[in-house]
């Protein structure tokens, strides 16, 4: 029996790339585009915060695994970021005083807009993880996430 090296070596190329291929495809960037509406007014940025695992969701930032500030335009604002694909929890406000957080009176009641992907019900507290979760497909996915004040 005789081998052939330049065949099994073709053969191998062929394996490689088969073999890649799907690791390409799964790490290629997508982008998510969050819609924001019902700015109170135009003053501030709009604060933005992707969690892809449950830890720190919603408000702690250095968790995230994506996070930013964004500009308003009239009443509406829009976010856009590159990303693998996946599920990502999404948190947004509006950051009026440009401090980074969402500000809360004496009684913790949040005196700045909020809001979630799929925008599930709020009562006393933030929703789950799982109700704001958003699915992201290539190449582009987009969510509107209305805004709400206390």
């Amino acid at each position: 029996m005789k081998l052939h090296f330049g065949k099994i070596l073709a053969a191998a190329v062929v394996c490689l790339a088969a073999s890649t291929a799907g690791f390409a495809q799964s790490n290629a960037s997508c982008k998510l585009v969050v819609h924001v509406d019902g700015f109170r007014n135009d003053k501030g940025k709009l604060g933005v915060t992707l969690f892809n695992q449950p830890g720190g969701w919603p408000e702690k930032t250095d968790k995230s695994f994506r996070h930013g500030p964004f500009p308003i335009t009239g009443k509406t604002g829009v976010a856009s970021f590159d990303l693998p694909a996946g599920d990502y929890a999404v948190a947004v406000i509006h950051d009026e005083n440009e401090n980074k957080k969402l500000d809360r009176n004496f009684f913790n009641i949040p005196t700045e807009g909020f809001g979630f992907a799929n925008n599930p019900k709020v009562t006393l507290s933030a929703p789950p993880y799982s109700a704001a979760i958003v699915h992201v497909a290539c190449p582009v996915t987009e969510t509107t996430v209305h805004l709400i004040y206390k």
